[in-house]
C-alpha cells in the first residue's frame, strides 16, 4: 500500500468575534467549511505557507501572530484505480492576523468562498474536523500544542 505524508499549515483569523473561513466541496457532495491554509510547498518554512495559503483563499495579508500546535491524522482513504493509499497528515495550526488586502474568493484553487462566521455560530456549519482542534488550540493554547480528538 502507498504511504503519502502530507504537511499543511492553517491559520486562526478571529476578529470582532468572527472566525475566516473558507468553502471547499465536500467528498460526497455540496460543500464544507475548511479553515484557511493548505499543503506546504517543498523547502517553504510553514510560515511562508500559511501566509501565501490565506491570501490565495482569502485575498488578506496576514502576520502570524503565534504558534498553536499540530494535529496529526493518520487513515487509509481510497485512491486511484481501486486502489488505497495509507495517508498521514500533519497539520500546522497558527494564529494570525489580517493586516492588508480585501476579502475575496479564491479563483481556480481548492476553495470557492471566503466569510467571517461568528463564533458562536461555528458548531452549526458543516465543517471539517480541523476546525474543532484548531479552535481548542486557540482557546486553551496547551504548552504541549497538542489537543485530543473529541468523539463525535
Amino acid at each position: 500500500m502507498r504511504k503519502k505524508l502530507r504537511v499543511a499549515a492553517y491559520a486562526v483569523c478571529v476578529q470582532d468575534g468572527q472566525l475566516l473561513l473558507a468553502r471547499s466541496p465536500a467528498a460526497g457532495g455540496g460543500h464544507e467549511w475548511v479553515l484557511p491554509g493548505g499543503g506546504m510547498d517543498h523547502g517553504e518554512h510553514p510560515n511562508d505557507t500559511v501566509v501565501r495559503e490565506l491570501e490565495e483563499e482569502t485575498g488578506y495579508h496576514v502576520e502570524v501572530t503565534g504558534f498553536l500546535g499540530m494535529d496529526s491524522i493518520h487513515h487509509v482513504i481510497p485512491w486511484r484505480h481501486r486502489r488505497k493509499v495509507d495517508q498521514h497528515g500533519l497539520r500546522i495550526v497558527y494564529e494570525a492576523t489580517i493586516v492588508g488586502g480585501e476579502l475575496r474568493d479564491e479563483i481556480g484553487g481548492s476553495t470557492d468562498m471566503a466569510a467571517w462566521h461568528p463564533l458562536d455560530d461555528v458548531p452549526g456549519l458543516t465543517r471539517v474536523g480541523l476546525i474543532d482542534v484548531a479552535l481548542r488550540l486557540w482557546r486553551e493554547r496547551p504548552a504541549v500544542g497538542r489537543v485530543e480528538h473529541s468523539p463525535k
